[in-house]
């Protein structure tokens, strides 16, 4: 394997020598050639890759966060275009309509297409798995988890409604034009509305299951999986960057912004899913207001009993945003404690002043105990008063027991101050070691 190279030299009067011997004459053009390997070595293709993996790499990574990027943008359009079908059919445009036509065609097209980047997707994941694992037969990569994880997601991205239409001229003897006010809950002509209800909601409802590539675009372009930091470092504690990692990472950083991003979009989703299911029934909860009155109220775990739903579908929707609700609800607990906990300086501020207060007490209390202990001696000198000389015992003894407790208490305070003090330490401890071990790894490699 050789590298070329093409060295133009311009007008110039000096003649150069190159390593090799050559002489390069005036204004001309010269071809170098340098070996990247011994001399009459063959290299064989998995050695000549290896040269080039990690550019390959880098290249791989960056198409997969584009296709992921694309085949979530085409998952949201084919939902927005079966919400907006929903609400326009029948009370815009009746079934058999060029327009009714034209939505769906635009959501099959966009669920190929949406196929099509999904294989595209996993055709660049096989290809990055082996240059990482440094094989040459694709077939490797295709163990049985993966094949049935791709199939799954294909089938699942598969999924679509395909309502079944009259032809306009029977359209129009059944009715001709739209009602205003139908309840239909789906674009569905009038003699198949009581086969494919079922059916064509099930699979509007399904089509939500393709918002799973949300974590698989949040992953890949978070800055976590990008900075070469990160992974170096992750690597030396062997830390696998999953989804799980990430999400830690947000929570971590931006709490409450990501609960309420999360919070407002199922909020949204599970509503307009609840009304879907409540319209066949023309009831109250089949309007968008009580919907999403009916979700806030189960996601918050109150239930006044106002509204509930009457379909089999609303009840499902219903139980899964209580289990929501109850988890949100957790982290948001979770997360308001994290906020209103000290952090490590305030921290150390508020245990000094309590050790100098409890100091104080204690120096208190022991001038309590040896006042006490003055008068139980003068009492006790005198022999005239048994009453008072019981009072001052008694006085003596609430005094030493003050006295210990309050030795306790700073004990157990100053404990805990130097358990923060190591804690910081052993960090900072770890800290040096893993920046040691990084330089010596960058040594070894250079």
């Amino acid at each position: 394997m050789e590298m070329t190279a093409r060295l133009a030299h311009f007008d110039t009067k000096v003649d150069g020598r190159n390593c090799d011997g050559l002489i390069n004459h005036n204004g001309e053009t010269m071809e170098i050639r340098v070996p990247l390997s011994h001399t009459g070595k063959r290299l064989s293709p998995i050695e000549g890759g290896n040269l080039y993996r990690l550019r390959d790499r880098k290249f791989l990574l960056e198409d997969k966060k584009r296709l992921c990027a694309w085949a979530l943008g085409t998952a949201m359009l084919g939902i927005l275009l079966m919400v907006l079908h929903a609400e326009l059919c029948p009370v815009v445009y009746h079934p058999g309509s060029i327009y009714a036509l034209s939505i769906n065609g635009l959501i099959s097209f966009s669920t190929g297409c949406l196929l099509i980047l999904i294989i595209a997707f996993h055709y660049k994941d096989i290809r990055l798995f082996i240059i990482d694992h440094n094989q040459v037969d694709w077939r490797i990569a295709m163990t049985s988890n993966r094949v049935l994880a791709i199939s799954l997601e294909l089938v699942v991205c598969a999924i679509h409604p395909v309502a079944i239409y009259l032809r306009p001229d029977m359209e129009d003897r059944l009715g001709g034009k739209p009602e205003q006010n139908s309840s239909t809950p789906l674009c569905l002509s009038s003699s198949h509305k009581e086969v494919m209800l079922d059916v064509e909601l099930l699979l509007s409802a399904l089509m939500f299951l393709r918002l799973y590539l949300v974590h698989r675009a949040v992953l890949l372009h978070s800055k976590v999986l990008l900075s070469a930091s990160y992974r170096s470092i992750g690597s030396l504690n062997n830390i696998n960057f999953t989804f799980r990692f990430v999400l830690k990472v947000l929570m971590n950083k931006y709490p409450a912004r990501t609960l309420l991003v999360f919070i407002m979009f199922f909020w949204l989703s599970a509503a307009w899913m609840l009304r879907l299911c409540e319209r066949q029934q023309q009831v109250e909860t089949g309007g968008m207001d009580t919907a999403l009155w009916l979700i806030a109220i189960t996601f918050l775990t109150v239930g006044y009993g106002d509204v509930s739903p009457h379909t089999s579908c609303g009840k499902v929707v219903c139980l899964f945003t209580g289990v929501m609700g109850v988890a949100c609800t957790a982290m948001l607990v979770a997360v308001m404690t994290k906020k209103l906990a000290l952090n490590k300086g305030e921290k150390h501020v508020h245990f000094f002043m309590m050790d100098i207060q409890i100091s104080k007490r204690i120096r208190h209390a022991a001038a309590n105990v040896l006042r006490e202990c003055w008068l139980l001696h003068r009492t006790t000198q005198t022999k005239d008063n048994s009453g008072e000389h019981r009072h001052h015992q008694r006085c003596l003894l609430e005094a030493i027991r003050v006295f210990r407790h309050l030795r306790l208490k700073q004990r157990k305070i100053r404990d805990y101050a130097s358990e923060m003090v190591d804690l910081s330490k052993v960090n900072q401890t770890h800290i040096r070691l893993m920046s040691r071990s990084v330089c010596l790894k960058k040594e070894v490699f250079a």
